[in-house]
């Protein structure tokens, strides 16, 4: 019998290490039964990056800690799947203009209905919920209740699942982690994304298309932005969690964030840019606005490996084997 070689081992480590840490991204499996459906999330790291000093509003983009963005835009399909198990009533635009598809994003789900989808995810994987709702009314957490952080009365500390912070979005749009810097557009580029109706071209967005084509499937909604997320330009609005004003609080009626552009945007310049924002009242949606996800504990209580790891872990992984390949056994290592 042929004892297993020390590098060999090592080589299975550091491969499974890799996995491992690589775990808190990809899919995750919501629902049961026919109401079953996954998010895709990616990763976020590079904590503590620079803030942008050109874009807006407030100079946003700077994260300190590490977290997950779903990679797609909400669909249709998880929003009606969620609605249908946990009793929400989350009511989308019909799209009677073009026809509604299970992968479209969700639109004309205002923003407490997107926070409901959200605490329905908490829910489902035993987190806090991200928003407070008293008797269906949506309201601030409050010192006394567990989670409460003064810094943002809006969001739970506790929970995982949550809208995305203006800067949390920015970040995840504009910024760069292998050149530390913001580029205008959300498809790593200060040029211009190029117009399509629909496909996975870098340098691509859904944008000025024709209105009765409406938005393309989540999946299918342009290029990449640095980290990997798709559909930041173009197709739909997308709401962020924090007001208009940037300060989270019920001291009066406050519009929220919306970050984006729409498909029929006749120009990039429009939106998109990492200086342009708009808001929209928050007991509204329109065909043109929707949402997506982020993740943080799962991102926190897992190591999200940075670029450059990936990169120092593959070639280790790819020395040890190779050494492995060329080293002979000694008669102590063989075994019958």
């Amino acid at each position: 019998m042929r004892r297993t070689p020390w590098c060999f081992i090592l080589v299975a480590v550091s491969v499974f290490c890799i996995a491992s840490a690589d775990l808190c991204a990809g899919l995750i499996t919501f629902g049961s039964g026919s109401n079953t459906f996954d998010l895709e999330f990616v990763p976020i790291g590079n904590p503590g990056n620079p803030a942008d000093t050109v874009g807006g509003p407030g100079n946003p983009g700077s994260v300190n800690y590490s977290y997950l963005i779903a990679k797609y835009e909400i669909p249709r399909d998880a929003v009606e799947k969620a609605s249908a198990l946990g009793g929400l009533g989350i009511t989308m635009h019909p799209m009677g203009f073009v026809g509604a598809r299970p992968m479209m994003p969700a639109t004309g789900i205002d923003w407490f209905e997107a926070a409901r989808f959200v605490n329905w995810l908490n829910e489902e994987k035993g987190f806090s919920p991200a928003y407070k709702f008293d008797h269906g009314v949506f309201t601030t957490w409050s010192p006394s209740d567990p989670g409460y952080d003064s810094a943002n009365p809006y969001r739970n500390a506790n929970a995982n699942f949550v809208l995305p912070t203006v800067d949390e979005w920015f970040k995840a749009a504009y910024y760069d982690p292998n050149t530390n810097q913001y580029y205008k557009y959300p498809t790593g580029s200060n040029s211009a994304p190029t117009p399509t109706s629909g496909g996975t071209d870098p340098g691509t967005a859904v944008y000025n298309q024709s209105f009765k084509q409406g938005p393309a499937d989540v999946n299918n909604a342009g290029g990449l932005s640095p980290y990997g997320v798709m559909g930041l330009g173009g197709n739909v609005f997308e709401w962020n969690e924090t007001d208009f004003d940037l300060i989270n609080d019920l001291s009066s009626p406050q519009a929220r964030l919306l970050r984006g552009d729409t498909w029929y945007a006749l120009k990039a310049t429009d939106q998109m840019n990492s200086s342009a924002f708009t808001s929209q009242d928050p007991a509204v949606g329109y065909v043109t606005t929707g949402f997506r996800v982020v993740s943080l504990q799962m991102a926190q209580n897992s190591a999200v490996p940075e670029p450059s790891s990936y990169l120092i872990w593959l070639l280790g992984c790819l020395g040890l084997w190779w050494v492995c390949s060329r080293r002979r056994l000694s008669p102590s290592q063989i075994a019958s």
